[in-house]
């Protein structure tokens, strides 16, 4: 056993890099990996996971309390691993080198090639089984959501416990953590003969919905448009709602459709107005635009505009408007339109693509007649219980964060029935059916899989040519048009794909024969007894970021359909809404409640502060526990933060993990993070001391300064570098029972992370401007003013974390162009803060930097920073001509960047008239010099230009080729003094690479006399 006052080597070293390498690379493993068995949000890497595990679990070797016992056995572990370095076994003679084996073990064994291989898993199991000889050390999640860490905690030979509250959550975590385990690829074999036995049954039944073609085609996909109808008075055309006419972009077939504006006869059973035809395209200028953009639809034949209330206000009149009308003949008359169909032809590859006809009409027209018979028959009967089509109501949606993933119910879709089409709705029904026969919890995850695939939310995809499913982005989101697969072909978004999906992420569970039992439970109150874990290792959900319980309902209504209650957990409801239980659920949500009263920010805190005192109450006293935390909000951490300490918790480790792509669209132009910070953690002792609170202070710059050199060693930047550092910075505040100041009184946590990120505020301006700035408050001897400090702490906040991947084709979490649109709309139908050129900040974030360091941002708010709805934007240095030369300058410079943006050598503009000096630049900045050369009178109010401004100014001469003045500029600037060139040196370092102000400032500097 580890004795408890051994540091674990978690607490003192850690390969960041490499595993955060191989973390950043799982996101593209889209097959063959256990994610791929059945969505669930925010999953953590396996990679990060095993690693971290991994070092949780043996101590470190350099600790003069690590028991001998270990360090033999680890040796013996590590030198007959067949994939050492011959290395290996001089260095393992010391306890230093040791150490250095370890993390190299653990760095080798993060990356998913070698998570199965038996040399890796005898050599993992070996080292946990020398750091605990007497007993199996129980690994305990109790939000466990996808399974990532209890399954890494099974593979490396730990006992695993893992709860959570959602139903949808624990089918997944009972086939992953039970069911492969105990079964292994037999199961795999077992479900594709299930598989084949559903999709045969299925296939019969609904033959005569999905016909073939009269040629031997087999269509696999419908793409449907909504419609509304024109309002204008000399009008009354129905528009098809269609963002994108493109229906393949693949080189080899590039395919979209066109339309003419031509009154249809009455047979026709397309948009009245419309006539379509497909045609192959060169590039995009050769396809027309969509009729709908940010929830406006125009009419293509009179070109009037219906607004976005008229819009969901048509939509909604229809439920949705995904459904067709027939009128009694059995033809269209309202509702969704076919634009095309998607077909396979025997003998030949790739997709074809044609028009509807009457016959397509047909098929659904019979869907819908069965379905209701079904319905009928139902109600006859007088069954209780729930109904075969999903009437559960969704989510109320609306206002900010989880609630605006939804926005369901303006466009009348209240129940989750709603979203899917009858012929959906029919074949889901009978898929249900088909699984629930099988009495086999794991093939129902095919059943959740198809019901992402095969709603009316999912757009088709050009250039993969397929549907796209809805959920995998946390949001469900309204689109215009829609792809609808066909169920029981062999195609994407097939019920055979998905079970061949399935399939492949269960063989990929390779290695692990130890199961878990998994139950449902609020992570507030564990069926754990008291010091019953070695191990308390959790990703906790933050806040209203994502709203699981909300999203898994549209996979419950149908596994409820499907399964009976003895294989899936229906315990802990708080309504009879047979939805997932939501009450005792620990998010943020106003719209609902809990002991009456609205789960607030307020809830969320309290409730998180239960769930880590759980946490306390259920770990040993030489246990060990680590919680992720990717909230991108300081108040959010100070508040998670709070809710540890009081929990009894004490800091001891701090390890930033990339789990993000860095390509993502947000991480272009904002701060978002790609770490998760994995904090590590102890159960503070009860007779724990009383600290002091000018000792804390002392010890804070060293410690926060030393953990800044080594996190930019290893490739940690910008925000993440932020957040990583509350990590150790509450090392020295949590080891306290409390901290107290000479005169007794208490100092509470958010006091003492004010100081955290001015000490962090400093650090960093004292790396990109020199000490001057590092020390600087309100205005310091030495120091540039403040808009130049807050403009490096900005740059050096946005700065990228440094993630070495193999390829860049990850997952992402970023917005559709569809979403982008309406969300913007609902902001006033103004562009929003995300669509505007420039590096942006939350709010948040930038206030509790530069307040501290004295740098006012309400003094720069429309000069240097534009603030809006919480985010803060750093003005971009093209926008800022009309402040820094006038209108005159201005209107010039954009003429001079329209005729030619890049080139700053080709003909001079008049910007001024030729200066023998230095041109004069305005300024408007609140405690500057006035400019010595001119009275108080000329000025008119006006303080002479900041270093920043001057700088500015001068990329603005650059970017306009105006070289006479430029030179002046330069000239008067070396002999005014060093700063000029110091600050646009820090800059320069600062902008990313590839932007517009690195090159304008990189090109400045050139033209420098030396």
């Amino acid at each position: 056993m580890i004795p408890k006052e051994c540091k674990r080597l978690a607490e003192v070293d850690f390969p960041i890099a490499a595993v955060s390498k191989h973390s950043a690379r799982e996101k593209s493993i889209r097959h063959g990996h256990p994610s791929t068995l059945h969505l669930w949000w925010a999953r953590r890497p396996l990679a990060a996971c095993r690693a971290m595990l991994m070092a949780l679990l043996v101590p470190d070797p350099c600790d003069p309390h690590c028991p001998a016992e270990f360090k033999r056995d680890a040796r013996t572990a590590l030198t007959g691993f067949s994939g050492r370095p011959t290395r290996w076994n001089d260095q393992a003679k010391t306890d230093e080198g040791l150490r250095e084996i370890l993390l190299e073990f653990i760095a080798d064994f993060a990356n998913w090639d070698n998570a199965a291989k038996p040399v890796y898993l005898t050599t993992a199991r070996a080292l946990v089984k020398a750091a605990h000889p007497d007993e199996t050390p129980l690994v305990v999640d109790p939000f466990a959501g996808g399974g990532s860490i209890p399954l890494e905690a099974l593979r490396v030979g730990c006992d695993a416990f893992a709860s959570d509250l959602n139903p949808v959550a624990c089918l997944i975590l009972k086939v992953l953590l039970e069911d492969i385990p105990r079964h292994g690829p037999q199961l795999a074999e077992e479900l594709r003969r299930m598989g084949a036995e559903i999709k045969a049954a299925a296939a019969k039944e609904l033959a005569e919905f999905y016909p073939p073609d009269p040629d031997g085609a087999k269509p696999i996909a419908y793409l449907w448009a909504r419609t509304v109808r024109c309002e204008s008075p000399n009008c009354g055309a129905e528009i098809p709602l269609v963002s994108s006419f493109w229906l393949s972009k693949k080189a080899d077939r590039m395919r979209a459709l066109r339309y003419t504006v031509a009154q249809n006869d009455d047979d026709s059973d397309r948009a009245s107005g419309l006539t379509f035809e497909i045609f192959e395209p060169t590039n995009d200028s050769d396809v027309q635009t969509g009729t709908v953009s940010r929830a406006r639809a125009t009419c293509p034949c009179c070109n009037v505009t219906l607004s976005p209330d008229r819009v969901r206000a048509q939509l909604a009149e229809q439920g949705g408007g995904a459904d067709v009308r027939f009128d009694s003949r059995g033809h269209r008359a309202q509702g969704a339109t076919l634009l095309a169909i998607v077909t396979l032809r025997p003998g030949e590859s790739g997709r074809h693509y044609r028009l509807p006809t009457q016959h397509d009409y047909r098929a659904v027209f019979n869907s819908q007649q069965r379905l209701a018979a079904i319905q009928s028959d139902w109600e006859r009967a007088g069954r209780l219980g729930r109904s075969p089509i999903p009437d559960e109501p969704t989510p109320v949606g609306g206002g900010r964060g989880a609630g605006r993933a939804f926005s369901l119910r303006k466009y009348g879709m209240s129940t989750w029935g709603n979203l899917f089409t009858a012929r959906q709705r029919m074949a889901l029904l009978v898929f249900a059916n088909c699984v629930g026969s099988q009495g086999q919890r794991s093939i129902a995850l095919a059943l959740g899989k198809l019901a992402d695939l095969a709603n009316v939310n999912c757009p088709w995809e050009p250039n993969a040519e397929c549907p796209r499913n809805v959920l995998s982005n946390g949001r469900i989101r309204t689109t215009w048009g829609f792809a609808e697969g066909v169920p029981v072909s062999e195609s994407s978004a097939s019920f055979a794909v998905c079970v061949e999906n399935l399939i492949t992420g269960i063989l990929s569970v390779g290695g692990i024969s130890q199961l878990a039992s998994p139950v449902q439970a609020p992570a507030q109150a564990s069926p754990l007894p008291d010091r019953s874990a070695a191990v308390w290792f959790t990703d906790p959900p933050y806040y209203d970021a994502i709203p699981y319980a909300d999203l898994a309902d549209m996979f419950l209504v149908w596994f409820r359909r499907s399964l009976s209650t003895d294989l899936l957990p229906t315990a802990h409801n708080d309504s009879d809404d047979g939805l997932s239980p939501k009450q005792m659920e620990i998010v943020q949500d106003e719209s609902r409640t809990f002991e009456r009263r609205p789960k607030t920010r307020q809830f969320f805190e309290d409730q998180m502060g239960v769930a880590f005192g759980e946490g306390r109450r259920v770990l040993r006293e030489d246990g060990i526990g680590s919680v992720v935390f990717a909230h991108k909000t300081t108040e959010g951490w100070e508040a998670l933060l709070s809710g540890m300490i009081r929990g009894g918790w004490t800091i001891t480790g701090s390890w930033p993990i990339a789990t993000e792509m860095g390509h993502r669209l947000r991480a272009r132009e904002s701060a978002a993070l790609a770490t998760s910070v994995h904090l590590i953690c102890r159960p503070r002792p009860d007779d724990a001391p009383v600290g002091d609170w000018g000792e804390v202070l002392r010890e804070l710059p060293r410690r926060v300064a030393d953990w800044m050199d080594r996190l930019q060693d290893e490739g940690v930047r910008g925000a993440d570098l932020v957040f990583a550092c509350i990590g150790p910075a509450l090392e020295i505040f949590s080891r306290y029972s409390k901290v107290e100041t000479a005169e007794g009184r208490q100092v509470p946590l958010d006091e003492y992370l004010l100081k955290v990120w001015e000490v962090v505020g400093r650090a960093a301006l004292e790396q990109v401007l020199g000490t001057a700035e590092g020390r600087a408050r309100n205005g310091a001897a030495g120091a540039l003013e403040e808009d130049a400090r807050l403009t490096a702490l900005f740059l050096w906040t946005m700065q990228a974390t440094e993630i070495e991947t193999k390829n860049g084709n990850g997952t992402s979490d970023e917005t559709d162009d569809e979403d982008a649109e309406e969300e913007d709309e609902e902001a006033g139908g103004k562009p929003s803060g995300k669509s505007k050129k420039g590096f942006s900040l939350i709010y948040d974030v930038a206030r509790r930097f530069a307040q501290p360091l004295g740098i006012h941002l309400e003094g720069w708010e429309g000069r240097i920073i534009e603030t809006d709805k919480g985010v803060v934007r750093l003005i971009p240095v093209l926008e800022r001509s009309r402040q820094l030369f006038g209108e005159e300058g201005a209107s010039a410079i954009a003429s001079r960047l329209e005729h030619s943006p890049s080139s700053a050598a080709a003909a001079q503009m008049m910007l001024f008239p030729e200066p023998a000096t230095a041109p004069k630049v305005k300024g408007r900045g609140r405690g500057r010099r006035k400019q010595a050369d001119v009275p108080d009178s000329e000025l008119g109010g006006r303080l002479e230009a900041t270093t920043l401004d001057r700088v500015h100014a001068a990329m603005l001469l650059q970017a306009s080729g105006r070289a006479n003045a430029l030179r002046a500029l330069l000239k008067a600037e070396i002999e005014r003094g060093p700063d000029f060139l110091r600050l646009a040196n820090a800059l320069s370092a600062l902008y990313p690479q590839g932007s517009d102000e690195k090159r304008l400032l990189d090109a400045m500097l050139l033209a420098v006399p030396r």
